[in-house]
């Protein structure tokens, strides 16, 4: 096999030209999948960038909320564009090399913009916090600035940890085999193939998981007890039903991305053999739906959205 080979501390590191990304090797429909997938990339494009059109245009929605939704959009459009188009080159053309550095770029992406997708859901969650809990100091609390500077710090911290995580994966050596089993070229399945010692990129993957998964989801419960408790003083049942009907469209949101992830979690836990094309299609799946559903989601169940939107269609209708 030939490979590049460079000296990094006295020791010989290899690096190989590249990988095989060889999932799916007994599901029979994958062509049918993959076309599938296609159709869910067409969906988040669509509906994103309409998302993003729509805010951008109506200054009356430059509020820290609408701040937040474009945020989730922008990362849902980069999410499933670092994967899907990969999966269709790969399992619908069959070309399933990647070049070692594209491999590394595209592992930051995902996992970059999947700790993204989290910490924005828990942004949303804090919009609907203050909004809730502190209504008379929302407008003070929650400014366009304090939102940009949470979102930014999000972004920092997210592409500094990924970056750490894939610098640390040039440490590895991988003179054996160069098959990765996974729909993309996934962190955990390319650094068991190394030849020297990993314990380094365990510890970071599993320490990154735990904080970059539980830690925004804890703070996303935290926020709907505290919602919950006020909701449940007000004295007036339609003032509760208007503040509870504002938290539906991010509860849904919430369920989609992280009930798969904790209910893959949970079998790998306590179901001994999972048959591995079942394991890679759950987690493509879970990877892929939820950026395809916010944007849906945030369409049609906020008011000023699904408004303006309708507008912009009666509008490109009535053109000439």
């Amino acid at each position: 096999m030939s490979s590049l080979r460079t000296v990094l501390n006295e020791s010989l590191i290899i690096h190989p030209p590249g990988f095989y990304i060889i999932g799916f090797e007994t599901f029979s429909y994958i062509s049918v999948y993959i076309i599938f997938l296609a159709f869910v990339y067409v969906v988040t494009l669509v509906f994103n960038i309409l998302l993003i059109y729509i805010i951008a245009r109506n200054h009356c929605l430059h509020t820290p909320k609408f701040l937040a939704v474009v945020n989730l959009a922008v990362i849902d459009v980069i999410l499933n564009t670092s994967t899907i188009p990969s999966m269709i080159k790969t399992f619908l053309f069959k070309a399933n090399f990647i070049p070692f550095n594209l491999c590394l770029l595209q592992m930051f992406m995902y996992y970059t913009f999947g700790v993204l997708e989290s910490y924005a859901l828990a942004i949303l969650a804090y919009d609907r916090l203050i909004a809730i809990c502190f209504p008379l100091r929302h407008n003070s609390i929650n400014t366009m600035r304090s939102m940009s500077c949470i979102v930014g710090l999000t972004w920092c911290y997210a592409l500094g940890v990924n970056a750490f995580s894939i610098v640390i994966m040039t440490r590895l050596s991988f003179c054996n085999s160069v098959r990765v089993f996974s729909y993309f070229c996934d962190y955990a399945p390319v650094f068991r193939l190394a030849c020297n010692d990993y314990t380094l990129q365990v510890s970071v993957a599993s320490a990154s998981s735990m904080v970059n998964l539980m830690g925004p989801f804890t703070f996303i419960i935290l926020s709907y007890v505290s919602i919950l408790v006020t909701v449940f003083r007000m004295k007036s049942l339609s003032s509760r039903m208007k503040a509870l009907a504002t938290c539906i469209e991010h509860l849904v949101l919430v369920a989609v991305f992280y009930l798969p992830l904790f209910s893959i979690f949970l079998m790998g836990l306590y179901v001994r053999s999972i048959d591995p094309d079942q394991r890679v299609l759950s987690l493509s799946l879970a990877s892929c739906i939820p950026p395809c559903i916010n944007s849906i989601v945030y369409s049609l169940k906020t008011k000023e959205i699904k408004t303006r939107a309708l507008a912009l269609v009666h509008r490109v209708k009535s053109s000439p």
